[in-house]
């Protein structure tokens, strides 16, 4: 297929979850396609039959489709250059495997599984890299017609040569050189009739007229094995852009396997994606300005793969958290308090006005998934020990809490309105009167009414959302504890 402009793929396997370096890899190929109006392809590579996780393709929709990475062509819309699922395409990756052997690319090899652990152990034993000996190179037509014909498994090798180098430019890393010497004969076709994925990869690249090839930097290793690949068959080679890997601390790489985060992790503990999006892009992408926040149109505005860098992308959590406290922050209140029901069903059992708890929380919450630990004295006043009416700063002690607590209640208990404001009209009242400082007073109530030395709000909001009769219920215990002090 003819390339008349910038056609990307992503070309994730089916393993069962979108790990971070994945979603970057998409988010990459598609915004590269999308700043020069080109497609963004959607290829499924379940080559691997062993790693094939049941629902996973589903979960590569969900996320793609979540995060507003839309594909042009792929498996569930259809194309031009389809199927778009490799374990469809096994007969297409026949045909161009054999047309290499024709041409003396590739060859049959039909050694045994004993054979190849020979060499294998061969190769620890005088510590050096395996690499196949290409004794099947030199079989006669004749010798394999029998071997096939009396049904003898074989895999059919890329047939690299043993002298000079291969070179290859990638977008990132500049120019790459291998010694032929070092490549490995690598298998195309497996006995099963299935293309390795190094082999899937090439040929699906061209006949989908793909120009951009995106994809970790791990790979820079096979490339050269892949362009020989392209060179065999007279194809043009893509563009490679070779991206750095994202480490979860100096030493280790960021894995699922690990235990870090999934983008589905991330977001079942309340991140958003946009946010998550964001974050992802800036992991070896660098706009050349001080901008940190930014929607996907303005990435697909800005985004220059020649910025990506080399050096590997540290992933901070601290740094993901204060983006997406951002990100709720600038959420219009209406929105916020929609993304938070599901957080209030799971924490509160009582009722309450929950809108007057989203106002609370709007500018205070930084993961949604923390929001029932901030909501959790709501419901029942937590045990909590009388130290903490003792505040350094504030000036409070078991004595002045009591007065202030005692002085407080009769005002409180003779309110006809519970708001906001009048809470805070008639207690500054009761403030300027005792000549004391709004610490001293606000305080000593703010413990009464949550029983924790954290709260998302004051004691003016806290008692709003409580009500009358319980803030006063709460106020009173607070007084009997001070009173019934053991010291």
């Amino acid at each position: 297929m003819a390339a008349s402009k910038i056609r990307t793929r992503f070309a994730p396997s089916p393993t069962g979850y979108m790990h971070i370096g994945n979603l970057r890899t998409a988010l990459y190929a598609y915004l590269i396609a999308k700043h020069e109006n080109g497609d963004f392809i959607l290829r499924i590579e379940d080559t691997d039959q062993e790693r094939y996780v049941e629902g996973a393709v589903d979960v590569i929709y969900k996320t793609l489709k979540d995060t507003g990475l839309v594909h042009d062509e792929g498996p569930d819309i259809g194309g031009p250059v389809g199927p778009y699922v490799q374990s469809e395409r096994k007969d297409i990756y026949a045909e161009y495997a054999k047309k290499l052997v024709e041409k003396g690319e590739a060859y049959y090899c039909f050694c045994t599984k004993e054979r190849l652990e020979t060499l294998r152990q061969k190769s620890e034993d005088l510590k050096i890299p395996f690499k196949y000996d290409k004794h099947c190179l030199h079989l006669s037509k004749e010798e394999i017609e029998e071997k096939i014909k009396n049904g003898e498994p074989y895999v059919i090798r890329q047939n690299n040569p043993k002298t000079g180098t291969t070179k290859f430019e990638d977008v990132i890393y500049g120019t790459i050189a291998v010694d032929n010497s070092e490549l490995e004969d690598m298998v195309l076709l497996k006995s099963d009739g299935l293309p390795t994925y190094n082999f899937a990869n090439v040929v699906d690249d061209h006949l989908m007229g793909i120009t951009h090839v995106v994809r970790g930097s791990e790979y820079l290793s096979s490339s050269p094995k892949y362009n020989r690949l392209y060179e065999a068959f007279g194809w043009e080679v893509p563009v490679y852009v070779h991206c750095p890997p994202i480490m979860k601390d100096a030493q280790n790489k960021l894995s699922k396997r690990n235990g870090d985060a999934s983008y589905e992790d991330l977001i079942s503990k309340g991140y958003l994606k946009e946010a998550v999006l964001n974050y992802i892009c800036l992991l070896g992408w660098n706009p050349g300005t001080t901008q940190e926040i930014f929607s996907l149109e303005e990435l697909i505005e800005k985004f220059d793969y020649r910025n990506i860098n080399k050096s590997p992308a540290i992933f901070d959590p601290a740094k993901l958290r204060w983006m997406n406290a951002e990100y709720i922050r600038a959420l219009p209140l209406e929105d916020f308090h929609r993304l938070a029901m599901p957080y209030y069903q799971k924490a509160l059992k009582k009722e309450y006005n929950l809108l007057l708890i989203s106002k609370l929380l709007h500018s205070r919450t930084e993961v949604l998934g923390e929001i029932p630990e901030q909501l959790d004295f709501f419901d029942e006043l937590p045990e909590y020990s009388i130290e903490l009416y003792i505040h350094k700063k504030m000036k409070t002690n078991y004595e002045n809490s009591l007065e202030s607590l005692e002085k407080a209640l009769p005002v409180l208990e003779g309110l006809t309105s519970w708001t906001h404001d009048s809470l805070h009209d008639t207690l500054s009242a009761l403030i300027e009167e005792m000549g004391i400082k709004n610490g001293l007073m606000l305080w000593p109530l703010r413990t009464a009414l949550s029983g924790k030395a954290f709260t998302p709000g004051g004691a003016y909001e806290i008692a709003e959302i409580l009500g009358k009769e319980e803030s006063l219920r709460r106020i009173k215990i607070g007084i009997d504890k001070l009173k019934n002090d053991p010291r």
